[in-house]
């Protein structure tokens, strides 16, 4: 965390510092003072103004206390989790007697809110540091053991997906040099996860989000502005919108940030991205900016049902805690469609796949993979897995490839000699041990071939199941704006005709892939959810002047 280059150890001058310190509350500290310790629930920004700090990675059952940075006069301590709530998982100890300023949450905030230049220079060097920690002893701290199962991939997708300082550890690995099994845990207990030296057997991600503190705790009985349900890039945008303009916002996920466009390889009519942007780097970007803005952001945090009141709405969650919130942002997107054939939920995830991002891609890299699919999301894998050095088999059912995907990507998948094309062509049939291994395509030629891994990407179907209130079509998505046809007497009780975005009930609103009508392309959603909190504050002025 020191020394490795401005990034990571800015050089402040005279006037930001000056500036900085404005925001701490002093305090004499002697040598052996821990400013904060690996597991406290919250921590402060630490100003080293005089005197010299350390940040070391505690010692764990297998490794010793390693230091990982000292930091001296005019610097500061911390690093990204100051932002989204992660408990410390670094020790900060002083090594020389000094003086220290401490900057809490709360004048954090503040301070990015006043202060642009102060808030770039903060984020920049609390992303760099963590990104160095990813890569170093530090990742230690959250030690992951799994194997191909799709219990163990999704937690080590959780951790990605959050960009956590972590290490995956694979037992299957043929290059693995030492006895993982050594611990005390079995195969059985896969998949495991160390959390600072603590043993988690079958971990889960929401276990291992509660034990990182990144889950949602209820504790202080907060009552929120604007809750956003589902944190694709619908969902992200409405939440970063919401908490810049003012609005007390949390945001909820059943999974991670990204939905959707997370799992994109690369998405390349993006506005401003020329050379293409991977889903990921998207998301990370605007979890970023939604940090920087204050959003409260917890995943897991699966939401099972939505109660309309005259007052703050309650979302009950699947834990039983209560999100009480104004208003509500609903982006839940959708959910991937399987292909009705023998042995498909037992590959899924040991094998089948419905994303093709940096991570899926290494795991299949060099072999033989089929991809399902005849729309943009399935050409962009198809590309994304060639360029990994993956033999591709693109299997489209309609008898020619551009019927639904963009022109570009069509060129570009022909003069490619890695893919081989299959159109009028099915998936009929599935095959190996304990992951997938063959499958069996049906069309101008039957063929059974040899598969690592298939990638589906053959649509979707809403997830708003758990919205049973509120007014859907025959497929289940949410009507909104001009669209609702209900219209009694909770409306003229409200004194107004539902705004665009918000639903059958008022002060909820329906944003991207979930709402009927939306064009399902990452720029609408990330329009429909900036433009929906617009709807929200209008909303919000009209409740208070009929309450």
């Amino acid at each position: 965390m020191g020394g490795a280059g401005e990034k990571i150890t800015p050089e402040l001058t005279d006037a930001q510092w000056s500036r900085l310190r404005r925001y701490g509350a002093p305090q004499d500290v002697v040598e052996g003072d821990v400013l904060f310790a690996a597991g406290d629930r919250s921590y402060d920004l630490i100003l080293v103004e005089t005197g010299e700090v350390e940040v070391v990675r505690e010692a764990l059952w297998w490794t010793e206390e390693t230091q990982l940075a000292r930091l001296g006069p005019r610097t500061f301590v911390g690093e990204l989790g100051l932002l989204n709530g992660q408990r410390a998982f670094l020790t900060a100890r002083v090594t020389a007697p000094g003086r220290v300023l401490r900057i809490d949450h709360d004048a954090l905030q503040r301070m990015m809110a006043e202060d642009d230049e102060l808030c770039d220079l903060m984020l920049r060097t609390l992303w760099a540091r963590r990104e160095l920690l990813r890569h170093g002893p530090a990742a230690w701290t959250l030690k992951l053991v799994g194997s191909q199962s799709q219990e163990s991939q999704a937690l080590r997708r959780y951790a990605e997906r959050l960009e956590l300082v972590h290490t995956w550890i694979d037992v299957d690995d043929p290059e693995l040099t030492h006895d993982i099994w050594s611990h005390g845990y079995t195969r059985d207990d896969l998949p495991v996860a160390i959390v600072q030296g603590e043993i988690v057997r079958n971990a889960t991600p929401g276990r291992v989000a509660e034990m990182l503190g990144l889950a949602y705790a209820s504790e202080d009985d907060t009552e929120f502005d604007l809750a956003v349900v589902g944190a694709g890039p619908a969902g992200l945008a409405a939440a970063i919108y919401g908490a810049s303009e003012g609005l007390r916002t949390v945001l909820l996920d059943a999974v991670a940030p990204g939905g959707q466009s997370a799992t994109t390889s690369r998405i390349e009519n993006y506005l401003g991205f020329p050379f293409g942007v991977s889903g990921g780097a998207l998301t990370s970007q605007a979890s970023l900016q939604a940090f920087k803005f204050g959003v409260r952001i917890a995943a897991p945090c699966p939401v099972v049902k939505l109660d309309a009141e005259t007052g703050a709405h309650r979302l009950l969650l699947a834990d039983g805690a209560i999100v009480r919130a104004r208003a509500v942002v609903v982006t839940t997107g959708v959910a991937y469609r399987g292909l009705p054939i023998a042995r498909w939920d037992e590959f899924e995830g040991a094998g089948i796949h419905h994303a093709a991002t940096a991570l899926e891609v290494r795991q299949a890299s060099g072999s033989d993979v089929v991809v399902v699919g005849g729309a943009n999301s399935a050409g962009q894998a198809a590309l994304a897995l060639a360029q990994g050095g993956c033999r591709v088999r693109l299997v489209v059912r309609s008898g020619e490839l551009g019927d639904r995907m963009s022109s570009y990507l069509v060129d570009r998948i022909r003069e490619d000699p890695r893919i081989d094309v299959h159109t009028g062509t099915q998936v009929s049939a599935l095959d190996g041990d304990e992951t997938l291994a063959r499958v069996t395509l049906t069309g101008a030629v039957d063929e059974t071939v040899d598969c690592r891994a298939l990638f589906c990407f053959i649509g979707a179907v809403p997830a708003t199941d758990w919205l049973a209130d509120l007014e859907r079509d025959d497929d289940g998505f949410v009507r909104t704006g001009a669209d609702v046809l209900a219209l009694g007497d909770v409306w003229r009780s409200a004194g107004r005709m539902p705004l665009p975005f918000e639903t059958s009930v008022p002060r909820v609103f329906a944003a991207g892939d979930v709402r009927r009508g939306s064009m399902k392309r990452v720029a609408a959603a990330v329009g429909e959810g900036s433009s929906a909190v617009a709807s929200v504050h209008r909303a919000l002025a009209t409740a208070e002047v009929f309450a």
